[in-house]
């Protein structure tokens, strides 16, 4: 049985809402990942870094992943880039 209170129905709607926010900012970071990763050479992966860098701290900021993945996430962008040919 749910609750029914005022406090209770208002968390469910702000959750609810949240979570939509959660989920496409979460969406935006894979697909900027994807992009990243498909780039054909190293000038455009590095043009691509930093967009990249700027969605994993968005995402960190936001509390959508935490502090230390997006540290590492960033540390295998960098690398990906450096790698590349």
């Amino acid at each position: 049985m749910a609750k029914r209170t005022h406090s209770a129905l208002k968390r469910t709607r702000q959750s609810a809402r949240r979570r939509v926010r959660n989920r496409l900012r979460k969406q935006a970071l894979k697909e900027a990942l994807k992009e990243l990763r498909a780039a054909p050479d190293k000038a455009t992966a590095e043009k691509l870094a930093v967009k990249v860098q700027s969605v994993i701290d968005r995402s960190c900021r936001h509390r959508v992943i935490h502090r230390n993945t997006a540290r590492r996430l960033k540390s295998r962008v960098a690398r990906e880039v450096a790698e590349k040919v």
